[in-house]
């Protein structure tokens, strides 16, 4: 793609020069849109901008094909729309959605394999951090709860399968509203009178994912998607409208310059003036290619920048640090600073289940299927079209014998008349139906064999579809369901594992991060759950159903436990009840195997997600809990918050 110079950058460069709005600038830093400091930063972080856009959209023609298969339309040509404006209930060429079923099938594994409460795991690394590790967990389940990031990570899980990967961006977010509180207030003189008054302020905070478009994504060219971390840059366009981002200006410690993009000329960014992909139906507008005379929402380039700041003219520091930059409409600067983060990381996660660790970006698995799709859409939709043309009957007639206006408009019971030299003579031989040939009768078969191998390479089969084998005489045994079934689990838990160690683990290490650093607010937590036991017996807690946790209590060093891929059924809990029958009915087994640890296992793998609230509290007696506590043996868990 060739570098854009904007025609109208000169004249927004002399407006915006000529507006004066009163901003204190980060660091003692001339970041006045118009002037030379702002517009060289700016035009250098377009640069790295359009180097990615340049690169990244060569593959645009390939998941606009994607796009279509999985939108199951195609254009008609004007042959077919003739049909359809003849008779409406008369089929065309369509996509048959096998693709799309493929991926309904392992999204619906990934999510069966990673939502399950909670579903970011942490550990202590010392005893001394487990309580804390604990806390954090919770926390961070109430986050993942609050702000849906599970719908995030469904879309990053799609566009995985879909384009080859996909992306989202870890933040921290506040949530300012109005608080109600009463107000009473007591006069001179008569009764107490009762207001409601509000006042502004923090109502939510917590972890939360953004969604980047990959056809909107800007990551560094020089390294492979799944190492983004070793790039010099990664970037994304954003859309937002002009009083969101005065809201947002108003209430972030970080954005600037945003009254100035109320008068910038063009809204969109010149790296993307339209909608490159191919997602939306014939007529209907994409929602980056609506204009409105009404609303005008200003395009955003975000950048995450490792930069040495003396050679940036940034500040004194002569090492790397990583920079967030944000420019609306390709003019305005409206942020500029440190990113600050304790993890030291670009706030990315990128999952790539099939990447080969080299390409920037890799072939999709629906991209493997595409030759097969297409091949499977031909044979069909050709089927369909002989078949549309053998319903109509073709006949031979002598026209000299045969009121042809009668054979054109026949009806149910309805007359055919001959023509008077046909009188007396009969009507044998006068039309007669041109015989036919369904050369496409066979295409039904051979889809069935595009659809096996589509199974084959995708991963799946029509066990893990939810449904079984169909065709021959023969009964689908136990053994050969079983068989079918792990062979797919095992090929769907290699994608779930990759998922798990290139995104699950790194949005959980940040999501941990970003709560010991930004947490400000006390919250309760409920303590029932995985950890139920735990706080019960060994800290002491009681029946309490919730406890309150502050910032400091989640100051723990932690791992991050990344789920193995399998889903609740899938590891054929059977064979696990037939061990645990021979293990109860052996007292020697017994000593060197825990029963219930056991038992709660194959709970918890054959779908039970509480099985922690069936289990029954031993409180024990005053005095030994005295005793233990004489010896050190217990702690009281106020002590363990505190850090005592």
């Amino acid at each position: 793609m060739p570098t854009i110079i904007d025609p109208r950058q000169k004249r927004n460069n002399a407006s915006l020069r000529s507006l004066k709005y009163n901003y204190d600038y980060p660091d003692g830093l001339d970041l006045r849109p118009g002037y030379a400091f702002h517009d060289e930063l700016r035009d250098k972080i377009m640069r790295y901008a359009r180097d990615s856009a340049d690169t990244i959209s060569h593959r645009f023609d390939s998941w606009n094909k994607i796009d279509e298969t999985l939108t199951t339309y195609i254009d008609t040509d004007a042959a077919e729309e003739d049909i359809k404006d003849e008779d409406h209930r008369k089929p065309v060429s369509i996509i048959y959605p096998y693709s799309y079923a493929i991926l309904e099938t392992i999204l619906s594994y990934l999510l069966a394999a990673f939502f399950q409460e909670p579903v970011f795991r942490y550990e202590g690394v010392s005893p001394e951090d487990t309580i804390g590790a604990i806390m954090l967990e919770k926390v961070v389940d109430l986050h993942v709860n609050k702000f849906k990031a599970i719908l995030n990570l469904h879309t990053m899980f799609r566009d995985s399968l879909s384009y080859g990967f996909g992306v989202v961006a870890p933040t921290w977010r506040k949530q300012y509203g109005n608080v109600f509180s009463r107000q009473i207030t007591t006069p001179w003189f008569g009764e107490d009178k009762v207001e409601r008054v509000s006042r502004r302020e923090l109502i939510a905070e917590g972890n939360a994912l953004s969604n980047i478009d990959p056809y909107l994504c800007l990551p560094d060219p020089n390294v492979s998607i799944s190492d983004c971390q070793k790039g010099d840059f990664f970037g994304w366009i954003d859309r937002m409208n002009y009083h969101d981002l005065l809201s947002e200006e108003q209430v972030s410690e970080y954005l600037f310059n945003v009254k100035y993009c109320k008068d910038v000329i063009g809204k969109k960014t010149s790296i993307y003036p339209s909608d490159q992909s191919a997602r939306w139906k014939k007529g209907q507008p994409a929602v980056s290619d609506y204009e409105s005379n009404i609303s005008h929402p200003h395009d955003i380039v975000h950048m995450y920048v490792k930069l040495i700041p003396k050679d940036w003219k940034l500040g004194s520091y002569e090492y790397p640090e990583k920079w967030m930059f944000s420019v609306v409409s390709d003019q305005v600067i409206i942020e500029a600073r440190p990113i600050g983060l304790g993890h030291d990381l670009f706030p990315i996660a990128v999952a790539a289940p099939d990447f080969d660790g080299y390409a920037m970006t890799p072939v999709s698995r629906l991209e493997t299927l595409y030759g097969l799709q297409h091949t499977l859409d031909w044979m069909f939709n050709a089927h369909v079209a002989n078949v549309r043309k053998i319903i109509n009957d073709t006949l031979i007639v002598d026209p000299y014998l045969i009121n042809v206006p009668d054979l054109e408009t026949p009806r149910p019971g309805g007359i055919v008349r001959t023509r008077r030299p046909a009188w007396g003579r009969g009507v044998k031989d006068s039309v007669m139906q041109l015989g036919v040939t369904d050369v496409t009768r066979g295409h039904v078969a051979d889809a069935a064999i595009i659809r096996e191998a589509m199974d084959k390479i995708g991963g799946t089969d029509s066990a893990t579809m939810g449904s079984l084998r169909s065709g021959g005489p023969e009964r689908l045994t136990g053994k050969e369901f079983e068989g079918t079934q792990k062979g797919a689990y095992t090929r769907l838990e290699r994608v779930a594992r990759i998922v798990g160690v290139q995104a699950m683990q790194d949005i959980g290490y940040m999501f941990a991060y970003h709560t010991q650093q930004f947490m400000s607010q006390e919250l309760y937590v409920s303590t029932t759950g995985r950890w139920q036991e735990t706080l019960m017996h060994e800290y002491q807690i009681g029946d309490k159903k919730q406890m309150k946790v502050s910032p400091y209590d989640l100051l723990v060093s932690y791992d991050v436990k990344v789920r193995d891929g399998s889903v609740p059924g899938g590891n054929f809990s059977g064979v696990w009840m037939k061990m645990f029958e021979v293990l109860a009915s052996h007292p020697e087994l017994q000593q060197q195997f825990d029963l219930v640890r056991i038992f709660k296992h194959i709970a918890r793998n054959s779908g039970a997600k509480n099985i922690e609230e069936f289990t029954k509290v031993q409180m024990a007696p005053n005095e030994q809990v005295a005793q233990q506590a004489e010896a050190g043996n217990v702690v009281p868990i106020s002590q363990m918050l505190g850090g005592q």
